[in-house]
């Protein structure tokens, strides 16, 4: 028990804090019966639950009338020449993985040469960027070396074999530390290998290192210090997959993977410059990650291209009986498909002036250019925003354990935003708010699928109207990609992600740096081959994906 008598006036005070009102009556009625309510609950906080220990519950994000999913996969990448091998190391280091896997292929680069460039610029540049918690050199090195003997032998894994990557530091990796970005988990080792490292091994890709992530998967600050944007150093890169988006963005790996519960892949993708591809809920194992949210993480790619983001997906994709929200849906790309046919839609809100920028407007303009039917759309008047509590509800269970230990105050970022605070806070959620909540789910669930019953892929910027917190909670997929340059004051306030979870703080002003600006693709359920058709059209469109930061030169 927690010592206090329960009176009529402690009841009154915690009416306030749940935002509802009882009469004296009603009160009274309680009086004698709460001490049993809140014995049950501290008998069930006296058991500590590992972190992946699921919950029962399981979320599946196809509505009972949605279509069977195709019964094979289907991976048909680009085809062509690659070009000649750069005679610089930096327009190799910055070339993507199409052309680096074909140069791999025709024996005209090899993964031990291309490993050991990547790992002189991680030395350059990773400290400025605080981007690494762990290199893995040695491994690295290994792996690399088995890849080109595999590669003389005449075996080829696929589009990945030979490519260094960056595993964002919440998937374990045997042996190696995986420390989650947060004091309390800092020395902690891995005893076995995720099911996304399994996967990656098999394709023949080299781990180059552990990428930063924002303490416990929320923004670019962890137990080191604050990973930067490699195109101004004097703000973050925004997060969680804060290391993964630098490094990719800087040319120090081939691509990265990244998580996201709520803009942590599309988030610093939009403030680095990379691509980053969400999947739909369930498509990618999240087995041996670090669980924040049961029913919204999720696993992807951040590449410095479209088509490389479907390479890598194809490499994780997969059903996983050691994840419960893991479905089995076969993925299909192919490069050649074309975009005839597929209608566009937009919010046009979300490109009115005092919201959006010359560089969405332009994004706009140059998807309406690709020929497609291009259609306006409006969103149901829902409460898309009470949807958070359930983020909140279950990040706080999964680090339950830090709160009532009071730990989480070793944690660096402290302030009403950080995760200590929203902890804390989601003590008082109710757990009868909590289950209107998920009816309010499948309530934005249906008016998403309204949407997509008129369009294929809907476009706008990264904010907007609700769309990243109604697609994150239905599941939806999002490609992110660059979309041009803007000329802005350094960020230091939250990332755009953050800013949901922060509202009241606005970005500081300051000198000017050139940026870049990305555009958000929406696509249906786990329809990401067609989503990547449509990326990759756009991407050539708009011509500005090769463009590199000067940190690198």
């Amino acid at each position: 028990m927690s010592g206090h008598a329960i009176t009529l006036d402690i009841i009154e005070a915690g009416e306030r804090l749940m935002g509802v009102a009882y009469s004296p009556g009603e009160r009274a009625l309680m009086l004698d019966n709460l001490d049993g309510q809140i014995a049950a609950a501290e008998a069930r906080r006296r058991l500590v639950f590992a972190n992946d220990v699921p919950a029962a519950s399981r979320f599946d994000p196809r509505l009972p009338d949605f279509p069977p999913l195709p019964a094979h996969g289907l991976l048909r990448p680009s085809a062509g020449d690659p070009g000649p091998l750069p005679d610089d190391e930096e327009s190799i280091a910055f070339a993507p993985v199409t052309q680096l896997s074909r140069w791999l292929h025709q024996g005209v680069l090899s993964s031990r040469r291309l490993t050991d460039l990547y790992l002189a610029r991680i030395a350059a540049h990773a400290g400025r960027l605080e981007c690494f918690v762990t290199v893995t050199a040695e491994l690295a090195r290994a792996q690399a070396e088995a890849a080109d003997a595999l590669l003389r032998a005449g075996t080829w894994l696929g589009p990945l074999h030979g490519i260094p990557y960056g595993l964002k530091d919440l998937f374990d990796a045997h042996g190696v530390a995986t420390t989650w970005g947060a004091e309390p988990y800092r020395d902690r080792v891995a005893a076995g290998d995720a099911r996304i490292v399994e996967l990656l091994r098999a394709a023949g890709a080299v781990l180059i290192g552990k990428t930063t992530v924002g303490a416990l998967a929320y923004g670019d600050i962890w137990f080191g210090g604050r990973t930067r944007n490699p195109w101004n150093l004097n703000e973050g890169s925004s997060g969680s997959s804060a290391g993964s988006a630098a490094a990719v963005a800087a040319g120090l790996c081939g691509f990265a993977i990244g998580t996201e519960t709520l803009g942590s892949i599309t988030s610093p993708s939009q403030r680095c410059g990379t691509t980053g591809l969400r999947p739909t809920y369930g498509r990618v194992s999240r087995a041996g990650g670090m669980t924040l949210c049961w029913s919204l993480d999720k696993v992807g790619p951040i590449c410095r291209g479209v088509e490389d983001c479907a390479l890598v997906l194809a490499a994780i994709n997969g059903a996983d009986p050691a994840d419960r929200g893991s479905i089995a849906a076969p993925f299909r790309f192919d490069a050649g498909a074309g975009i005839a046919g597929l209608r566009l839609g937009f919010l046009p809100d979300a490109f009115a002036e005092a919201e959006a920028t010359d560089v969405d407007r332009a994004a706009l303009a140059a998807a309406r250019s690709l020929g497609l039917s291009v259609t306006e759309l409006r969103l149901p008047d829902l409460p898309y925003g009470s949807l958070m509590a359930i983020l909140y509800a279950e990040a706080a269970a999964a680090f339950e354990d830090l709160t009532l230990s009071d730990r989480d105050d070793e944690l660096t970022w402290q302030s009403r935003a950080a995760w200590p605070n929203a902890f804390r806070k989601a003590r008082f959620l109710s757990a009868v708010d909590h289950v209107q909540a998920d009816r309010l789910r499948y309530r934005v669930m249906q008016a998403l699928d309204g949407v997509f019953r008129e369009v294929d892929v809907l476009i706008g910027p990264f904010m907007t109207g609700p769309m990243l917190v109604a697609s994150n909670f239905t599941g939806h997929p999002c490609l992110h990609l660059r979309a041009g340059f803007l000329r802005v004051g350094t960020r230091s306030g939250p990332s755009l992600a953050d800013a949901k979870l922060d509202p009241g703080k606005a970005p500081a002003a300051g000198p000017l740096f050139e940026v870049p600006q990305g555009i958000s693709l929406w696509g249906r359920l786990f329809d990401e081959g067609r989503l990547c058709n449509l990326g990759m059209a756009l991407e050539a469109a708009l011509g500005v994906a090769a463009r590199r930061p000067t940190l690198a030169r």
